[in-house]
């Protein structure tokens, strides 16, 4: 055969080996491919919380107007009895809202359906575990103000509790309650203090709940003491509110982070089905301010732990300008553990993405240690064994493959330097 040929042969050889994502790609719904069904629905919910256009475009609107009845919940979704019993039982202890944007997600007569699991609560949150409320151990890693502190270089600061949607399977319900409370100015002081005076911290994480459900004027106020920090680096946002309320991400706020930057924003898509297109203009404007984006996902039991869902999910953050980040291994939280999977399954996917789609859709899978012992990144295992001159290892396709293991060498020596 000659190059032409062998070429053409193997070109085949890949297209056969994701004849199996193809074949159920379309069957995966997302919200980019949605738009009409969205739509009705979202004019379903605008009719019975008599919203105008302008109101559900406007997030102060969405953030006002978060469901957190369930006599409004069964106007729009389809509820049994038995299903509205619980959803009033668990939120006694467990407190739900969801913005009315991501409700017009939900197809409201599935009750699997992967955004309802999310956000809705079922009977499963009030089954008894072995399980605690602060399994990082934050609690024991807290120095100053509201701060976290787990690693030498950087450190979490937390602004608030409030979430335009509270998920279900929140590694901080802890910290929700039944009411919205921001960290008054005392506190937050005292945290950015201590980064002022303990200059090996570079890189600092706003987070919550979600800081942008503060007021852009607020989160700026942060932003702006942090930024007068001569050591600090790097400012991270850590916000759903991308996925949950759109809307937030404004021409005020872009304006106010495009003057501090570098300010990264990681978010939290765990569905192909969040990714709409008042998800991706938000991103646009995001992006033309300056604002690199990253998503960390959570392996969720029945809304991701599926190779092909989690590869769609990543493809279709990519086409918004969100880079595929981390994918957690969820959390043994109290009352969320109806979401949790095997590693298993966080590997199966793993072994899937790699060679199977582009370099930039592939995240890293990683388990939380306990206690706040730190992220540690779970990989497949490719190298088989490893000798002073060989490695053996396994491709992909799981071809082994023995490979020369080279000395490295003194370069100064080489280039005669005595």
């Amino acid at each position: 055969m000659n190059k032409r040929e062998i070429s053409i042969n193997r070109a085949s050889e890949l297209k056969k080996t994701i004849e199996d994502y193809l074949a159920v790609r379309d069957s995966i719904s997302k919200g980019l491919e949605q738009k009409d069904i969205i739509s009705k629905r979202k004019e379903k919910i605008m009719k019975v919380l008599g919203a105008s256009e302008k109101q559900w475009n406007d997030f102060h609107w969405q953030l006002h107007n978060r469901i957190s009845d369930v006599d409004t919940l069964s106007e729009i979704l389809n509820l049994s009895k038995e299903e509205k019993e619980d959803i009033s039982k668990v939120g006694k202890n467990y407190r739900w809202a969801i913005s009315p944007y991501y409700l017009s997600l939900i197809d409201p007569d599935d009750r699997f359906d992967p955004i309802r699991l999310m956000s809705i609560p079922t009977g499963l949150e009030a089954v008894e575990d072995n399980c605690d409320f602060d399994p990082m151990g934050e609690e024991y890693t807290n120095p100053a103000g509201s701060l976290t502190r787990r690693y030498p270089d950087r450190l979490i600061i937390n602004v608030t509790n409030e979430c335009a949607m509270y998920c279900r399977h929140c590694q901080r319900r802890r910290n929700i309650g039944q009411k919205d409370m921001h960290k008054t100015w005392s506190v937050l002081s005292e945290s950015i203090e201590y980064i002022r005076n303990n200059k090996e911290i570079r890189d600092v994480l706003v987070t919550g709940g979600d800081p942008l459900t503060l007021s852009t004027s607020n989160l700026e106020k942060v932003i702006k003491e942090l930024r007068s920090i001569e050591h600090l680096e790097i400012i991270r946002i850590g916000t759903r509110t991308i996925v949950t309320m759109p809307q937030r991400i404004d021409e005020e706020l872009t304006d106010m982070l495009k003057k501090y930057g570098p300010i990264y924003v990681n978010t939290h898509f765990n569905h192909p089905m969040e990714i709409t297109e008042e998800v991706k203009d938000a991103c646009v404007r995001l992006s033309l301010a300056g604002v690199p984006l990253g998503n960390q996902a959570v392996l969720l039991n029945g809304v991701n732990n599926d190779k092909f869902v989690m590869r769609c999910l990543n493809q279709e953050l990519l086409k918004v300008r969100i880079r595929p980040y981390y994918i957690f291994h969820a959390k043994h939280v109290h009352g969320t553990t109806h979401f949790n999977t095997s590693v298993d399954d966080g590997i199966e996917i793993m072994e899937y993405l790699r060679g199977y789609t582009s370099g930039l859709a592939i995240p890293t899978y990683i388990i939380n240690a306990p206690k706040g012992q730190g992220k540690t990144p779970i990989l497949p295992q490719y190298l088989i064994s490893r000798g002073p001159e060989h490695i053996t290892f396994r491709t992909w396709e799981g071809r082994v493959i023995d490979y020369e293991n080279h000395e490295t060498k003194d370069i100064k020596k080489l280039l005669g330097d005595k």
